[in-house]
């Protein structure tokens, strides 16, 4: 089959030519109906990758999405290159449609038995929610707002709030993300950043809200960004990892806290072995990363108390940069402004900060709750 692309871009390989052609098919195609099947009750579709789906007329949600727990019926993960993430058993999206200007419905396969997103306290991963809104935000970027294969996401901030008395870790049921896009700007025709809103839901219930903002660079223009760092790689030691049971954790390449003589402060590792946290190649150390780094410094700071995070406000002010140290600090917070957390009696507030050269990198506010064994 030859693939007529119009010429290369300088620079520009034909298999990232063939990704952004995916993409526009993607976005052109997003839902394909076959005749004949526009009856009273149902709506037949067909995405772009294959996959029938029957719709509820009037509901715009896939029945599948409202048929039990059965994960074997679940339409396949989106592909890869979509979210960002090299392989299936990192993806956790299967299903998208749009439902209105700037509003799209995601599915959420929680992932049963992932090797890093375990559980917590018995209780169902906070990472599985912040993963989930950053490969969202992708997904939508890519497939709906037709983000070309290559460019680059800079996320300013992530949040979610978790409502942990919905949360049960045995049901692997189907959760519905409902999204919507403010502050959509475009440079020409192409999105240049965007603010997403999410709703997780389960069985009809709210079970945690997240917001993430994200804006999109061209290749080229990155690499003016970055100047010197454009090509930095991973080279100093990674330092011994905290114990880690310390952190929550079970296996030491999954520990990015390495001691200090402060029991508050701890060196950010970067143990790239790691493929869920280091999956890619990077010039830099992943948001996620320090969004991980900041979870295991509360429950270092919180020692016995098993604490469960409800509330995440992160913001980055930086790259986290490969060349030098970041120093993570946690310290719990006495007075906190109401719009930016409004903690009950018995929640625990804290902020995790990590700073490099003397310069903030990023600033994490977290509340959680103790939860008993």
């Amino acid at each position: 089959m030859v693939l007529a692309v119009g010429g290369l871009h300088p620079g520009e390989s034909t298999e990232r030519v063939i990704e952004n052609c995916r993409c526009k098919l993607y976005q052109a195609a997003r839902i394909f109906r076959r005749p004949g099947l526009n009856q009273p009750g149902g709506v037949g579709a067909v995405h772009p990758e294959g996959g029938f789906v029957t719709t509820s007329a009037g509901t715009g949600v896939s029945t599948h999405r409202q048929a039990g727990r059965n994960q074997a019926s679940w339409p396949p993960p989106v592909p890869c290159w979509l979210v960002h993430r090299p392989t299936t058993s990192d993806v956790f999206l299967s299903d998208w449609e749009k439902t209105g200007i700037d509003r799209f419905t995601v599915m959420l396969r929680w992932p049963k038995d992932h090797a890093f997103h375990t559980t917590l306290h018995g209780l169902d991963s906070p990472t599985v929610i912040a993963e989930a809104i950053r490969q969202a935000g992708m997904l939508i970027a890519h497939a709906e707002y037709g983000v070309p294969v290559g460019h680059h996401f800079l996320m300013s901030h992530l949040n979610y709030t978790i409502e942990p008395e919905l949360l049960d870790s045995g049901d692997h049921s189907p959760v519905l993300i409902e999204v919507t896009c403010t502050d959509v700007r475009l440079r020409g025709i192409r999105l240049s950043s965007m603010t997403c809103h999410m709703s997780f839901v389960r069985d009809g219930r709210v079970i945690a809200t997240g917001e993430g903002s994200l804006a999109c660079i061209p290749p080229a223009a990155y690499r003016r960004l970055r100047g010197e760092y454009a090509d930095a790689s991973p080279f100093l030691p990674v330092p011994d990892p905290v114990h880690p049971a310390l952190v929550g954790r079970t296996d030491p390449d999954d520990v990015l806290l390495a001691p200090t003589k402060d029991p508050s402060r701890w060196i950010l590792r970067a143990p790239t072995a790691n493929k869920t946290l280091f999956s890619r190649t990077h010039d830099h150390i992943p948001g996620m990363v320090l969004l991980e780094a900041a979870h295991q410094a509360v429950f270092a700071l919180a020692g016995s108390i098993r604490l469960y995070p409800t509330s995440l406000r992160l913001g980055f002010d930086r790259y986290a940069e490969f060349d030098t140290h970041c120093l993570i600090e946690a310290r719990p917070v006495s007075r906190m402004r109401p719009e930016e957390l409004s903690p009950g009696d018995d929640t625990i507030c804290l902020s995790v900060t990590g700073h490099q050269a003397g310069q903030r990198i990023f600033r994490a506010l977290l509340v959680g709750i103790p939860v008993s064994p």
